[in-house]
């Protein structure tokens, strides 16, 4: 009696974890045959890009990715473009796809022009202390890796970067937090594309 009463909870959990696994792999299909159907015209068939202006999506964290649509989606961040692809996309689904894109991986890529890259380091990792521009490993990591809430760095279009940095520069991009207001603010021209420089190649 006492093994029956054992093995009830038992098989119980192998149950759950065994359909948890099936829902995995089926949000995995979905997010790919999602992917496949109109992400993969910008964004690459495997996160890589197909263009600067729009930013690689590969081994970007899941978490991020899923914000990031449900801002194009709410109108938080700005974009015609992707408010459309977004428009009959559910939470679930966001999150889908970025854990579908959060398996891939980028070959790291040397700087284009590693003179800037250098300047760009000595900001990412020092900052600026005559014009108060913070070090941005502070929040991003030593290694551009980023968290679930802030974007990994490492591997991104140096051109991408940038002009991110100019749309937080001239708050034209509000749907992040204030802190890259006012990080941004106070970056050169010069300063933004070498601390893009340098963690496209991270």
């Amino acid at each position: 009696m006492n093994t029956v009463r054992f093995m009830v909870p038992v098989l119980a959990a192998f149950s759950l974890l065994g359909t948890g696994s099936v829902w995995a792999q089926a949000d995995e299909a979905r997010a790919k045959k999602i992917a496949g159907g109109s992400c993969f015209l910008c964004h690459g068939e495997r996160g890589e890009s197909t263009s600067e202006i729009f930013p690689r999506l590969a081994g970007q964290h899941a978490e991020y990715v899923a914000k990031q649509l449900a801002a194009f989606k709410s109108g938080q961040r700005k974009s015609t473009a992707m408010a459309e692809m977004v428009a009959k996309l559910t939470p679930d689904e966001m999150l889908a796809l970025g854990k579908y894109y959060e398996k891939m991986n980028l070959p790291r890529e040397e700087a284009k022009d590693p003179q800037l890259a250098a300047m760009g380091r000595y900001i990412y990792h020092n900052g600026n202390k005559f014009s108060g521009v913070p070090a941005c490993a502070s929040c991003h990591g030593t290694a551009a890796e980023g968290t679930a809430n802030l974007p990994r760095l490492a591997t991104q279009f140096s051109g991408y970067i940038h002009t991110q940095l100019k749309s937080f520069n001239k708050r034209e991009r509000t749907n992040d937090n204030t802190v890259m207001h006012v990080v941004a603010e106070k970056m050169t021209e010069l300063e933004m594309a070498a601390v893009a420089e340098y963690v496209s190649s991270k």
